[in-house]
């Protein structure tokens, strides 16, 4: 579904990204793992259509895309929970879903994501009318999620979902991402638990310093090659 191939990406003249190449098979869930500072955002990012390569192409559904905006990849079937949330403070649980589905696109399925949304969260329609920055840090990233999947994506990238949450609330985050793959949504996620994350995957890709230095299925990949690869041992 997507082909990230020979990605460069800087900020000035400071380098983020080193010759970037993955795959993410339709149906699937893969993990980018790397420390803070890793580069794993800046990937998701520039995915999502907010940066742009320098050099490399990025290919969805066989389609050349790096040159899109972000309006242009929702519109395309792509969707990110950014990391921290990013929701709108002084707009209602309901009024930022709404905005999630926005494109044209999704538009015209409004009612029916907005059903499945509160199906998959039933604490968002009880809290519909409140002040997003009212909510708790956990009800605050499931309305993130929430509003990513008003888009009708066929792929949606998670940027540090469970930062900040507590175990409880992490856990029941990720059966989420589960069901929402379940429902035939392509998943990439993009964390700093690395245990976590590679139960969760199909597939794997270690970054450190902005460049991949492993990658493999989980089951192939020991915990101490990827406890090197993360720490550049």
């Amino acid at each position: 579904m997507l082909k990230v191939r020979n990605l460069d990406v800087h900020y000035g003249d400071f380098q983020a990204l080193w010759d970037i190449s993955i795959e993410v098979g339709k149906g699937k869930v893969v993990s980018i793992i790397g420390a803070n500072g890793s580069g794993k955002s800046t990937l998701l990012n520039t995915i999502a259509g907010l940066l742009k390569p320098s050099h490399g192409v990025i290919e969805f559904r066989g389609e050349s895309i790096h040159k899109l905006g972000p309006h242009e990849m929702v519109a395309r079937g792509i969707s990110l929970v950014p990391e921290g949330r990013r929701l709108f403070p002084s707009l209602t649980v309901f009024e930022n879903l709404i905005i999630g589905s926005y494109a044209p696109r999704s538009r015209k399925k409004r009612d029916l994501a907005l059903g499945k949304v509160y199906e998959l969260f039933p604490i968002l329609k009880e809290r519909a009318s409140q002040m997003s920055d009212t909510l708790s840090g956990g009800e605050q990233q499931m309305l993130a999620i929430a509003r990513a999947l008003m888009s009708d994506p066929s792929l949606i990238l998670f940027d540090e979902i469970s930062l900040g949450l507590a175990p409880l609330i992490i856990k029941n985050i990720y059966q989420t991402v589960r069901e929402i793959n379940q429902q035939g949504i392509t998943v990439v996620l993009v964390e700093q638990d690395v245990k976590r994350s590679l139960k969760a995957a199909n597939m794997a890709y270690i970054i450190l310093e902005g460049k991949v230095v492993l990658q493999g299925e989980p089951s192939t990949l020991s915990e101490k090659t990827v406890r090197e690869a993360y720490f550049g041992l």
